[in-house]
């Protein structure tokens, strides 16, 4: 019998459906706006990205970093405000940046949070290490990467606070030296409720309070300007339409009153008092606990973050955590009126 020269029919393949693209990010230098009146002697760092309440790129953190230090350096510069653009301070990190870190799933590298290459020959350590977080975190108490450096700036340092100062906004108002609030800003930290600590802790407890300070941890609430005020976290709190003319008012004072040279030496002496307070030993702390992160066993009703939380949206996960609390514990103001 003749064999058959027809080849058999190639079984269709079925096209992997194409991954969508990830979102662009603006340039560092587009987020982290930077200006200085000589005159003045008064420097702005200004948040600019609104549409994603300001959240900071690792390269827009680090540019931080390196305008705080730039203004610490510059005789220029005896003054430097913080503020965001539209109607929040800040929400902290840019999440979808960070699903990647967070997901147990698959390989990563965080070689660009430690200004190193990829094609600079270091190898980073794999998920599952402990030093895979717990380097990064101890990063986070370098004054050099962006979440410690109003902590070391030797001049004098005024954030303007409106809307929301969560994550690493917070961080921002627990090291400047002034802090001025409008009447209707919300403070306080998401990763109390599905990590449990922030590096900045120490100093937060510091500042509040034990006992209140620790009522925003185990709740995960977010505090009021007032609530804030009241714990001697904030200098002054006024509506909305007074914020710029009020921080513009302390700034002023701030730039002459006396010699930067005695500003600089007034700052070693405060810097001396929380050092001797325990501040870096608190940063290092938290440090190794948020390393100790992966080794948390959560419980069955909380935000646990694995392949089913990335599936639906890191984001989407935490509003759907948000909404177990009550109105008025909740992180977002839609959240909070929902009730009302």
């Amino acid at each position: 019998m003749a064999r058959s020269t027809k080849k058999p029919a190639k079984k269709p393949t079925r096209k992997a459906a194409p991954q969508a693209a990830k979102p662009e990010r603006p340039k560092p230098e587009d987020i982290i706006l930077y200006s200085k009146d000589p005159r003045t002697k008064i420097a702005t760092i200004t948040l600019n990205r609104p549409d994603q309440l300001n959240a900071p790129t690792i390269a827009a953190r680090l540019r931080y970093s390196d305008l705080i230090h730039r203004a610490n350096v510059d005789d220029d510069v005896k003054v430097l405000v913080i503020r965001g653009v539209g109607n929040n301070l800040g929400a902290g990190a840019d999440l979808p940046e960070q699903e990647e870190m967070l997901n147990a799933e698959g390989d990563y590298s965080l070689l660009h949070e430690f200004r190193i290459g990829a094609d600079e020959g270091v190898k980073y350590p794999p998920k599952g290490s402990y030093r895979y977080l717990g380097q990064l975190n101890q990063l986070y108490a370098n004054q050099n990467f962006g979440c410690r450096s109003l902590q070391d700036f030797k001049k004098i340092s005024i954030l303007e606070v409106k809307g929301y100062c969560y994550g690493w906004h917070f961080y921002q108002a627990a090291d400047a030296d002034l802090v001025i609030s409008s009447d209707d800003a919300l403070f306080g930290h998401p990763s109390f409720r599905y990590v449990g600590w922030g590096p900045r802790m120490w100093q937060w407890a510091q500042t509040m309070g034990m006992r209140k300070f620790q009522e925003m941890v185990f709740t995960g609430r977010p505090f009021t300007a007032k609530e804030m005020y009241d714990c001697n976290f904030l200098n002054s709190v006024v509506p909305r339409d007074q914020l710029d003319a009020t921080v513009e008012k302390y700034a002023l004072a701030c730039s002459r009153t006396r010699p930067t040279d005695v500003v600089v030496m007034q700052k070693h002496f405060f810097e001396i008092m929380k050092q001797y307070q325990g501040e870096y030993m608190g940063s290092l702390l938290t440090s190794w606990l948020e390393g100790m992160f992966p080794a948390v066993r959560n419980d069955a009703e909380e935000l646990t973050l694995n392949k089913e939380t990335f599936g639906k949206g890191l984001n989407n996960a935490v509003k759907d955590n948000d909404g177990q609390y009550p109105p008025e514990f909740r992180l977002s103001r839609s959240g909070r009126k929902a009730a009302k």
